[in-house]
């Protein structure tokens, strides 16, 4: 497995022959990427799901396949965009890769903010990315995208998140609205108390790619 990290929460997965772009937002410069199979989104915030970017990425790879939940295909169909619908807990196979949906909330960021919806992916049964919340599969996951930074959470949760999910590495993501000089406390602190637990810590910043 390869992923590429362009920014905050935009990703490309390559596993096997399939290679997946996940959410490609407006914290970000738009992925200039070609023979892309699927686009995973999870969640409809515009940090995550940008139509504008969304429709230049098409443009390039017209056979692309979007697969998210309802919430965000409504999104989509509002800008004249087609997807394939994945349920929590479904699991689909593209040129011999797994994808399965787990979750269905977005983390609370506040009482008064109603919740959406949200799911978290795994891919190759091997890398997990829980979008907006720290939703919990309970199954065995390798490589984790950790999210660092957000209005939903504290950096104690991410952590606290990592030493429950119990992978063998994680990477920082969702990190756009941090500037590169005051991402510290995202890093050090997550490598210091997970790396004594046996969980490897990898940079990952924009460009970053990385090998398993």
């Amino acid at each position: 497995m390869k992923i590429t990290k362009f920014g905050h929460a935009c990703l490309l997965i390559e596993e096997g022959e399939l290679r997946i772009l996940m959410d490609p937002g407006n914290f970000c410069a738009t992925p200039d990427v070609a023979d892309i199979d699927v686009i995973l989104i999870t969640h409809e915030h515009d940090d995550h799901c940008f139509l504008d970017s969304i429709k230049t990425i098409l443009e390039k790879n017209p056979r692309a396949e979007i697969i998210t939940h309802e919430a965000v295909g409504k999104k989509l169909q509002e800008g004249y965009m087609t997807y394939t619908r994945i349920q929590d807990r479904e699991e689909i196979v593209r040129k011999g890769a797994t994808i399965s949906s787990h979750g269905k909330e977005h983390a609370r960021i506040h009482k008064d903010i109603p919740i959406i919806a949200n799911a978290g992916f795994l891919i190759g049964k091997r890398f997990f990315y829980s979008g907006d919340s720290f939703y919990q599969p309970q199954v065995p996951i390798e490589i984790l995208a950790l999210p660092v930074s957000a209005p939903w959470m504290r950096i104690e949760e991410a952590i606290e998140y990592a030493k429950v999910i119990k992978p063998k590495m994680v990477f920082p993501l969702h990190d756009g609205m941090l500037k590169p000089e005051c991402r510290g406390s995202s890093r050090m602190l997550p490598e210091k108390l997970l790396t004594p637990l046996g969980v490897e810590f990898r940079e990952a910043v924009e460009g970053s790619v990385l090998e398993f």
